[in-house]
């Protein structure tokens, strides 16, 4: 009698594989909505915690602190769950991955939702902690810069951002989860140069979370419209340097794949 359980477990093994990682299935979409709604809840709980917690406890944050802090946060998000869905943590980043063909569109609008959603869940949940508006810890143009001004300083900045973004993540230059230094890098250095003059945003959801929850949606527009232009903008870019879409490499980036650890069992 022939024992057959080597093969059996071989094709379990095969099955429990395909669920896991088979991101074409509609099933699996909610392993990568729920990525990045914890990664952007963090992502905003540092960029609008930082500054609400230096007002509540004057002298304690530093504007240099303000600006690294959420870069070194979005670093250990990629590397923490990059490979679930992609770590996008952005509208902005979303769609200029759809735009380049490296993302599907009928996954955009789920994506845009929990990334607002997380946003104002966090900005609501450091109201509570801290104690002071969530409003302080928004995204505004400075004092002495306008809203046009400030709408320039997105774009650019955003158009930057994305341009790493899609460079580290492209065939041509896929440098894998090494592209979170690079992206955290460009996100600090940013910050320490523009966010006096516009907070250095770059990013739709993390400026309406704070500035919703706290009431002062005074030029918002600046921070819907910047970072998208940017962003479509970026994209126009990588098209010039690079060509259509980043390669069976760019879009695992952008979709995120698991590759389970576990070894296969031997066929008998």
């Amino acid at each position: 009698m022939v024992d057959n359980t080597g093969d059996r477990l071989a094709q379990r093994w095969d099955a429990e594989v395909e669920r896991i990682t088979d991101f074409d299935d509609p099933k699996q979409e909610w392993r990568r909505l729920v990525s990045e709604a914890v990664g952007t809840f963090f992502l905003v709980l540092v960029a609008a915690g930082a500054p609400m917690v230096g007002a509540k406890y004057p002298n304690t944050v530093t504007l240099t602190a303000a600006v690294v802090a959420p870069a070194l946060m979005v670093m250990a998000i990629i590397m923490f769950m990059g490979k679930v869905g992609g770590a996008h943590l952005n509208p902005g980043v979303s769609i200029a991955f759809a735009l380049r063909g490296d993302f599907p569109w009928h996954r955009v609008p789920g994506y845009i939702v929990v990334q607002f959603a997380a946003a104002i869940a966090a900005a609501a949940t450091l109201q509570w902690l801290v104690g002071v508006s969530a409003s302080i810890g928004g995204s505004y143009p400075g004092a002495s810069t306008s809203e046009v001004t400030a709408f320039a300083t997105e774009a650019l900045l955003t158009f930057g951002l994305v341009s790493v973004i899609l460079g580290t993540a492209s065939g041509a230059q896929n440098i894998g989860i090494s592209a979170a230094i690079g992206v955290g890098g460009y996100i600090a250095l940013a910050g320490l140069w523009a966010a006096p003059l516009s907070g250095a945003s770059m990013n739709a959801a993390r400026t309406l979370g704070p500035n919703l929850v706290g009431a002062d949606l005074h030029a918002i527009w600046v921070y819907l419209t910047g970072p998208l232009l940017g962003a479509i903008a970026a994209v126009g870019l990588a098209y010039l340097l690079r060509g259509h879409g980043g390669g069976r490499s760019g879009s695992k980036a952008a979709q995120g794949v698991l590759d389970p650890s576990v070894e296969r069992p031997a066929e008998s």
